[in-house]
This record gives structure tokens, sequence and C-alpha cells, in this order.
């Protein structure tokens, strides 16, 4: 019991941690995007998306490299996507005014890429079961580096169309912003993020070694809530300041950020790693189902209002229920 409890003291002072880097880090992305003139929902969708993102990054670079732990960080991955999916835009308009306005460039643009993102990644993870096969128990396959290359490559489309906003768009930049400072100031909150990120990577392998269950199951509640909290306070920032598109672009650019190119680098920096087509399809299939209800309440109206800001919450909060039964044992959905 004295364990548990170290570990989830860890795990809370490892997000402090994070949360300090992300306010660094959300205050010089700001001012970057001003130094460039870059548009609001490019700011959110490349520079403040990878920034915050960043964590998950770290998390399967760390569990892979250093424990082991490849479907540990791909927990982490597909957690925080949830989190940022369902608490993030409902904190945003809960701590704002009680609504917040989508407008059809995001939904039909971001949100569709998004959910673009989620196919990509499922679909490299089924052509590594279909043609790299493992033996073991269950359905295996090895993710190799070609593998890897191809969601990695859909990233590179999405950049190239933020590339064509940024051309077209004509805002000019600020030319009063000291660009050295605010990538250096950028640079260290990435730092102290990392530092932060590997506390909670410990935590997950510890709290999974002390129930006896597998640890990507607390990865995708412990290091995801913890790494996602940059993304929280930037979009929660973003939103009380006026700018929603901001907030929202940051919430569907870090899940791109996070499924395109986290999971992809953790392969081609590993080489080849397996994974168990039982353990990931669990995982993807809430994911589908949060991104089907975030995408319909977005989608109403072009608006996001307070009672379905609280719809996002329950659905979170049944998401956390349901990993804590499976990691007590309850049920069985995810083969252990």
């Amino acid at each position: 019991m004295l364990d548990v409890i170290g570990l989830l003291g860890l795990a809370v002072i490892a997000t402090a941690v994070v949360w300090k880097g992300s306010t660094w880090l959300e205050d010089s992305a700001n001012r970057l995007a001003a130094g460039y003139g870059v548009p609001a929902v490019v700011q959110g969708a490349i520079i403040a998306a990878a920034g915050s993102s960043m964590p998950e990054l770290v998390s399967v670079l760390l569990a892979t490299l250093l424990h082991g732990e490849f479907e540990l960080g791909v927990g982490a991955i597909v957690g925080s996507a949830v989190f940022n999916l369902l608490v993030i835009p409902a904190a945003a308009v809960l701590a704002g005014d009680g609504r917040m306005s989508t407008g059809r460039d995001l939904v039909y643009k971001e949100a569709l890429f998004y959910m673009l993102a989620v196919a990509a990644l499922l679909l490299t993870f089924s052509l590594a079961v279909i043609y790299n096969p493992l033996a073991g128990a269950g359905l295996q396959g090895a993710v190799t580096r070609p593998l890897a290359l191809f969601p990695l490559l859909l990233y590179g489309l999405y950049v190239f169309t933020q590339y064509l906003d940024t051309t077209e768009h004509e805002g000019s930049a600020d030319d009063t912003v000291d660009l050295v400072s605010a990538w250096l100031w950028f640079g260290l909150g990435l730092v102290v993020i990392i530092v932060g990120v590997e506390g909670l990577v410990r935590s997950a392998i510890g709290l999974g070694e002390a129930f006896g269950t597998p640890a990507f199951l607390w990865g995708m509640i412990v290091v995801a809530a913890g790494s996602s909290v940059p993304d929280a306070f930037v979009s929660i920032a973003a939103a009380r300041s006026g700018r929603p598109s901001v907030s929202l672009a940051n919430v569907l650019g870090s899940n791109v950020f996070d499924l395109l190119v986290a999971v992809p680098v953790g392969v081609l920096v590993a080489g080849t790693l397996a994974i168990t087509f039982e353990h990931i399809v669990p995982m993807m299939g809430f994911l589908i189902l949060a991104t089907i209800v975030f995408f319909t309440v977005v989608r109403t109206n072009m608006l996001l209002s307070r009672q379905e800001a609280w719809l996002l919450l329950v659905l979170y909060s049944l998401f956390v229920l349901w990993l804590v039964v499976e990691s007590i044992g309850v049920t069985n959905v995810v083969p252990t």
C-alpha cells in the first residue's frame, strides 16, 4: 500500500513538473507565432500542438528505449488523445463563458484530417499483423521502419496543408518579438517536460507491477493525463483569452502529432517493435468512439455548449472507470 501511495505521489510531482514546463512552452509558442505572423489555426495546429505534444513523444521513446515497454508508450498516446478530445475542450468551455464557437474551417479541415490520422495508425498496426506476424499468444505483429514511414509521410502532408494556409495569410509578423529568447524558453520548457514524463513512465510501470496488470493500462491513465497537462493549459488559456480556434486547433493538432509522429518515431529509433493486436484494438476502439462523439458535438450548430462539455466529461469518466476495472481484473476486454 505504501508503494502505491509513493508511486501516486511520484505521478503528482511529475505532473507538476510537466505543468511548469508547459507554462514556459505556452508563452514562448505565442511569442513565436506573433513573431512569425502565422494565423491562429496554424499557431494551434503546428507550433503549440507539436510543442505541447512533446511529452507524448518522449513517453514513447523512454518507455521503448529505457524500459522495453512499447505498448506502454502507445497506451499513453491513445489515452492522451482521448483526454485531449474529451477533457480539454470541456474544461475550456467550463472555465470560460460556458460556450465555444468552432467554425467550419476547423471542423471540416482539422477534425477530418485528425480522423484520417486515427485510421492511418490503425491501418499501420493492421499491416504489421498481416505482413509481419510474430509467434506467440494471440495476434502479434512487428511494426517495422518502412511501415512507420507511412504515418510520418501523412503528417508531412498535414504540415504542407498548414504551410499553404500560412502563405495565404495576409497577417504581418511582430518585429518587436525577440525570437532567439522565445526559442530558448521553448527549448527549456521541453527539457523540463521531459524530466516530468520520465517520472510519469516510472510511476505507470510501478503501478502495473504493484497490481499485477499490464503497464500500458496504467499508461493510458497516469502517463496520458499527466503528459496532456501542457495541451490542457495551452487550450484553456487560449479559450479564456478569446481565441477558441487556437484552443480546439491545438487539441486536434496535438492528436495528429501524437498519432502520426510520436508512435512512428519510437519505431524508427528502436528499429522493429512488436504489438499485440488484442491490446491495440480495444484502445483504438474507444478512441474512435471518443472521436465520433467529439465531432458530433463540435459540428452541432458549430458550437460547443456547457451541456455538451459535461457530456464529454461523463464519457471520459466512463473511460477511466473501464481502465480501472480492467486493471483490477473485474473485466477482461483487454486480454492480459
